[in-house]
């Protein structure tokens, strides 16, 4: 039986190529791969031997030969082929051992140049691993280290793999070289300036139980490269094991969190947040946040832009809460709350950076793509349209409600003061409703004057600016670009309101 190894990745290649050769194999290896294997004593056949022919153009050309390929793709079970192999000196290959050139590893690099990305195409490698693949019949294709140990298991046990397991590893091969050409391919078409076709790359890593609902089926993939504030790559350190509604909203809770650098909270439900504050630190914040609406945060999600600390983790304990996320956690804050044992608890990175990322959203037979709404214009008192000019602390709080409302289901009302939400108004058919909505959260707290009204969207009509000022509403930051901005102003300046136009739409569907 004969093994040809060619590997990038050479975790473990050493003790899998001790243990073939110790049950009778010959190892067939190029270049690096052959050198380090000899290093470690081993016996070991270069690929020159095999073929008669010298690796050449700097290494580019050493497996594309007959005598490679042949070996590999031969039948076995026909007569035919095994004649011509024997007329042509050909020994037949049984496995084949190899991880492809580290091509996105590269283009990761910054800095990179086209020539450095060509060099770290492969071209040998995947040849290899499609011929072996496809002839999975006789040949075993190991292209995941993580496999060595099965495959050496089954030589012992049986003298070969499994048919079965030849399968699995020729999917697994096809796969490997399908996401290794859409890497080269995406980073091709983008130097192109082509961009028709999409590729996507992303792991499974968890069966949910259900999805949205208990009759739909779902499971959790993460993408290859890690991104901050990601429900994706966060750790837990305790409770049930997330649900797919949890993820949604974990998702929507760490979108709002990145919009803060000061102490931060936000309670959230159905991804939409229902109480939201800053702070001199995490607890005043987490006070603030909780006290905006402590009905709402039964069975929500808190999330943090500091660590929880045991204080803050003694005021939460008492409240039903179905995940806390931050970027860490005390270990007097694990041991509070270690008796909600169905708690979830995340820890989150959350520094890194906060340029779009590509957002895909899926409908029948298509999917949209989009960058992420990560921008958000600081309102500066130039954006003023009304005779009355906005306070410093009115500034302060327009900035806060204007990071909220765009994280808020459109249409989106929410009500501000003192750095934390009063009223959230969201996903309403018109947006006076939504306004209401705020609104009336905010009167039924007892803040009935000095409030700061943010909308993701323009006023359409003056309705709105009529409502709000029976609420208290002395400010109010918007977009503008409605055909009637005319007469929000008109209601404005009439009722003494500050308005603001920040020429920003942030609506969430």
């Amino acid at each position: 039986m004969r093994a040809l190894v060619s590997v990038s990745d050479k975790r473990g290649v050493v003790e899998f190529a001790t243990a073939l050769k110790e049950l009778g194999w010959e190892i067939i290896a190029t270049g690096g791969t052959m050198t380090t294997l000899r290093a470690a004593g081993l016996e070991i056949t270069n690929i020159s031997d095999v073929t008669g022919f010298p690796e050449i153009c700097e290494g580019r050309v050493k497996t594309l030969h007959p005598k490679v390929h042949g070996g590999l793709l031969a039948r076995r079970d026909s007569a035919d082929h095994m004649a011509q192999l024997a007329e042509n000196g050909i020994e037949t290959i049984d496995m084949v051992c190899v991880n492809l050139y580290p091509f996105e590893a590269t283009i990761a690099k910054e800095g990179v140049t086209m020539e450095d990305a060509v060099e770290n195409i492969d071209i040998g490698g995947p040849s290899m691993l499609r011929s072996a693949a496809k002839n999975f019949a006789s040949v075993s294709v190991v292209c995941d280290p993580n496999d060595y140990e099965t495959v050496l298991a089954e030589i012992r046990a049986e003298g070969n793999t499994k048919p079965e397991t030849r399968l699995k590893l020729s999917a697994k091969a096809y796969t490997h070289t399908a996401l290794y050409d859409s890497h080269i391919a995406t980073y091709m078409r983008k130097a192109a300036g082509l961009d028709e076709k999409l590729f996507l790359s992303f792991d499974a890593i968890q069966t949910l139980r259900y999805g949205e609902n208990p009759h739909q089926q779902a499971k959790f993939y993460r993408s290859n490269n890690e991104v901050a504030y990601s429900v994706a790559y966060a750790k837990q350190l305790g409770g049930k094991e997330l649900s797919y509604n949890n993820i949604q909203d974990a998702n929507a809770a760490l979108s709002i969190v990145r919009e803060f650098d000061e102490p931060f909270c936000v309670g959230l439900k159905h991804m939409n947040p229902c109480g939201a504050a800053v702070g001199k630190d995490l607890k005043e914040a987490w006070v603030k946040a909780y006290e905006a609406d402590k009905v709402s945060i039964y069975g929500g999600i808190v999330a943090m832009n500091r660590p929880l600390t045991a204080e803050v983790a003694t005021l939460m304990k008492p409240i039903f809460l179905e995940i806390v996320m931050a970027p860490a956690f005390e270990p007097e804050a694990l041991e509070v709350l270690a008796s909600k044992k169905n708690l979830r608890l995340l820890e989150v990175k959350m520094n890194g950076q906060k340029e779009p990322q590509p957002q895909y959203v899926g409908v029948a037979g298509g999917l949209l793509v989009q960058d992420a709404d990560v921008n958000c214009l600081e309102v500066v008192a130039d954006m003023c349209v009304t005779e009355r000019k906005p306070s410093a602390e009115e500034l302060v709080d327009m900035n806060f409600g204007w990071r909220v409302v765009k994280h808020v289901k459109s249409n989106a009302i929410v009500v501000v003061k003192d750095g934390a939400t009063l009223g959230v108004g969201a996903g309403q058919m018109n947006r006076v409703g939504s306004a209401e909505i705020a609104l009336n959260q905010a009167k039924a707290a007892g803040a009935t004057e000095g409030l700061v009204l943010a909308s993701d969207g323009f006023l359409p009509f003056d309705d709105t600016v009529e409502l709000a000022s029976k609420y208290g509403v002395v400010a109010i930051v918007q977009p503008g670009g409605s055909i009637r901005d005319e007469d929000a102003i008109k209601k404005a300046n009439e009722k003494g309101i500050t308005m603001l136009f920040t020429g920003m739409r942030h609506f969430k569907h």
